[in-house]
């Protein structure tokens, strides 16, 4: 399986159709004329684009017609013009993801339709990351309820695919990173990111990315998804399927060709290369999770599956409740569990967040035994189980 490349690009029309509109869009403009240079020195196979653009509802779908043709106009920047294309697609490596996507447990299906609609980002970063249309593309769209379980299984699925035809491919990913639009027109000259506060995660993201610490900002889209995006979809998922896609660790060369506004929204034009360094284990604040069986809810029964394949003895029980200031904490807006441990738990003016605690609030029933005796002393703890 080779990745060769990722890159993470901005879908919005300004920079294809006028890109000297203002200063900002015209650096845009010239950052994917570089991507384009460095993506055809590669001369991959194929192109996998996954774009925040395309939403589906109903599981995962792959444009698999062999060369879609049409005349594209953004249905809310129209003014600007329209986009003639002629794409190629890689037909044979789109059935093959659509299979794995199945063998992995994903609802997937294929789109192969004369005037089917391509969305403005993929158009976009097709044009202007392969001019001429040279190299194939695959592209997946992005599911709005999709949390990061079902995202990393479609990126491993995509590495299965590429592995089983043997292409060399190039990951691209379409998004903004702050996603505000201004909601009034405005003078492309006066264009900026809608708020200090954007910019400001803008700029930690795109720190990050340029130090190639991929998989450090897969962890924080969640926190990304709270501070800076516009809830229109369940997460912010395209460092999960990159993550996933091109390496779960940081161990990347990352470099920023752009950052600029582009009607509001932060728009980064962002290369990403597998390095070939050691890597040592990373933990996960999340399940690294091969095959999509359902979202799984932290309180949700056993099957009686997994009883039979995984047998969980009763955990020990303190004698009598862990003393208030061992309170539990509660929040809604904490990272999803580690396995089965979900809490954070205050300890005088320390608080432990996953690893140790209740299982559930107001209890000390935890796999390694109580925390505390009957008096309050703290008790060994037994971190192995």
């Amino acid at each position: 399986m080779t990745i060769l490349q990722g890159w993470v690009v901005p879908g919005l029309p300004h920079p294809l159709l006028t890109p000297d509109a203002s200063p900002g869009y015209r650096r845009l403009r010239d950052a994917f004329d570089q991507a384009a240079a460095r993506i055809a020195a590669l001369q991959p196979d194929v192109l996998l684009v996954y774009s925040t653009m395309w939403p589906s509802v109903i599981g995962h779908q792959l444009q698999a017609h062999p060369a879609p043709t049409w005349v594209h106009v953004d249905e809310l920047f129209h003014a600007l013009g329209s986009i003639p294309y002629r794409f190629t697609m890689d037909t044979e490596l789109a059935r093959a993801w659509h299979e794995a996507n199945e063998r992995r447990g994903l609802a997937s299906r294929t789109v192969a339709y004369d005037g089917f609609p391509i969305d403005t980002g993929s158009v976009v970063a097709l044009k202007l990351l392969d001019p001429d249309s040279r190299i194939p593309a695959v592209i997946v769209s992005s599911n709005v309820y999709a949390d990061r379980a079902e995202t990393l299984v479609l990126a491993k699925a995509a590495r299965d695919a590429v592995a089983s035809t043997g292409r060399r491919a190039v990951a691209v990913v379409v998004s903004t990173l702050s996603n505000r639009l201004f909601t009034d027109w405005i003078d492309p000259a006066d264009d900026h990111v809608h708020s200090a506060k954007d910019d400001e995660w803008n700029r930690k993201i795109l720190e990050f990315l340029g130090q190639g610490r991929l998989e450090d900002v897969a962890q924080l889209s969640r926190t990304i998804h709270r501070e800076v995006r516009v809830r229109k979809v369940v997460s912010f998922k395209p460092m999960w399927f990159l993550s996933a896609l091109m390496g779960q660790h940081n161990h990347h060369h990352g470099e920023v060709l752009a950052y600029e506004a582009v009607h509001g929204t932060g728009g980064a034009v962002v290369g990403l290369t597998p390095t070939g360094e050691a890597r040592g284990d990373k933990e996960f604040d999340e399940d690294d999770v091969e095959v999509w069986r359902g979202h799984r809810e932290v309180l949700d029964p056993v099957s009686d599956e997994d009883e039979e394949d995984v047998p969980t003895p009763p955990a020990p029980r303190a004698p009598e409740p862990a003393p208030t200031r061992s309170a539990s904490v509660t929040t809604a807006t904490a990272a999803a569990p580690v396995g089965a441990y979900p809490h954070a738990r205050r300890v005088d003016d320390l608080l432990y967040l996953s690893g140790v605690g209740p299982r559930q609030p107001g209890t000390d029933a935890i796999p390694g035994g109580p925390i505390r005796d009957a008096a309050g002393a703290p008790l060994p703890y037994d971190v192995a189980a």
